[in-house]
């Protein structure tokens, strides 16, 4: 537990706020200029030596060229398909114990990695060689009146530090986008997946080190909560935090960390079927952002439908969520539709309106007009991705400006809500937060910016 700050005895005057200031100077302090002492949270030894250990990898990786990293990626890319038995038979004992364990199938999912599943991220990691490289961009710069020149140009954050849950492609993900963009990353996935994010990382590690960088550029920590906790506290070691995963777990990374954290959100996403909607359109969207993969943040969960329509297109839509074993929670006028097409609806609740099911099930409401889903967008959304399936450009028009959401579709399966399907190569996470970075999170994101100025001998008058 962090100690009470204290102000020390005599640094303040008898009325709480003349006295000596440190250093020996006389003068006025109020409380909140005297500098108080600040306790360092107490690190592990184990995150102590991989922040260690990456900051030495971070000064290298800070100056290493494209090529350099670009062979790195390609080696890392390789290796994952060449050890691909191996890092199979890790995750066949990952979905054994989460079989043991009754762990829910939506969760399974999320664990299991098969060839195709390798294959993609493998050639994620292909992907981000072709990718410009973000570190030295220019963003902005100009020569001043007196001759001044100045720019702003990306470089590396230096140290990141991801927490989250059982999926193995982030492993790879975080560490293919860390690479390219100049940064080390240390890890700390979620237990279900330990087997399968052990033998992806000793993988990487090996590749990384056969192509001239250093291994330690990708760290796994393998602790309990006391390694999460410390890692979330290691200022100084640790420059940014990217949680991954369900609302808990990143509720409980931003209200803890004391390192800066770039926010990912859950994702509770709706599709919206306006009056104007082509209704065989959006049956195809409606089905497939539900069905496709249904344990991922982008999948559906509550689909609002215009009152004008509700009458043609719930007998289409019901039955054909139902074919794909889609559990289907519902209002009064979605109940009564159903029963007409023989379609079993449970009665949806607060709870179902706010919930992300994370597997094939969806909440499901008539609404009265544009305005009216708009505003249940507003009230339970997390601003993630919100579709809206329509013909009518003003409607359109009014959907991408009116909601609030890192991502706004139009006439799209919200499942394009990714890194990869945006032509970023991988990503590190999709961020719903509005400072720094916002929606899927590439390579310019996982940088900073500094300011280069040179002169010629200038003095300010």
């Amino acid at each position: 537990m962090t100690a009470p700050l204290v102000i020390p005895a005599g640094m303040l005057g008898q009325s709480g706020t003349a006295g000596e200031l440190p250093g020996g100077g006389a003068g006025v302090a109020t409380v909140d200029e005297v500098p108080l002492p600040v306790p360092t949270p107490t690190v592990v030894p184990t995150v102590q030596a991989a922040g260690d250990a990456a900051r030495v990898a971070a000064r290298r990786l800070a100056v290493a060229t494209s090529a350099q990293k670009n062979r790195a990626l390609q080696a890392m890319a390789d290796a994952v398909a060449a050890q691909s038995p191996r890092i199979l038979d890790a995750n066949s004992r990952d979905l054994e114990r989460a079989r043991v364990k009754g762990l829910p199938d939506s969760l399974v999912d999320r664990i299991r990695l098969d060839q195709g599943r390798l294959d993609g991220i493998a050639d994620a990691l292909r992907d981000l060689v072709a990718l410009p490289d973000p570190v030295g961009h220019v963003v902005r710069g100009s020569t001043l009146p007196n001759g001044l020149q100045i720019r702003q140009v990306r470089v590396p954050f230096g140290v990141i530090g991801m927490i989250y849950e059982a999926r193995p492609n982030v492993t790879v993900d975080a560490a293919g986008i860390a690479m390219k963009s100049g940064n080390a990353v240390i890890l700390r996935g979620g237990s279900a997946a330990s087997y399968s994010n052990r033998a992806l990382v000793a993988t990487l590690r090996e590749a990384i080190e056969r192509a001239g960088l250093p291994a330690d550029a990708v760290h796994l920590l393998e602790g309990g909560h006391d390694e999460a906790v410390s890692l979330m506290r290691a200022r100084g070691l640790v420059d940014v935090i990217v949680p991954r995963g369900g609302a808990k777990l990143i509720e409980t990374v931003v209200t803890q960390s004391t390192v800066p954290v770039i926010e990912t959100g859950s994702g509770n996403v709706h599709v919206y079927v306006d009056a104007a909607a082509e209704l065989g359109k959006a049956l195809e969207i409606v089905v497939n952002a539900k069905t496709q993969r249904p344990s991922v943040c982008n999948a559906a969960e509550t689909l609002l439908v215009h009152a004008d329509i509700a009458a043609r297109f719930l007998p289409l839509v019901l039955p054909a969520l139902h074919e794909q074993s889609v559990k289907i929670h519902g209002d009064v006028a979605t109940i009564t539709a159903a029963a007409g097409v023989g379609v079993p609806v449970l009665e949806a609740g607060e709870l179902d309106w706010a919930c992300e099911y994370h597997g094939l099930e969806i909440a499901v409401r008539v609404v009265a007009d544009l305005d009216e889903a708009m505003a249940h967008v507003a009230r339970y959304s997390t601003g993630h991705t919100e579709a809206i399936v329509t013909e009518d450009r003003t409607a359109a028009r009014r959907w991408t400006s009116e909601v609030d959401a890192a991502v706004v579709m139009v006439n799209s399966s919200t499942r394009f809500t990714d890194g990869g399907e945006f032509g970023f190569g991988a990503e590190i996470g999709i961020s719903t937060q509005k400072l720094h970075a916002r929606g899927p999170m590439g390579l310019p994101e996982m940088t900073s910016t500094k300011w280069i100025v040179e002169g010629d001998g200038h003095i300010r008058s």
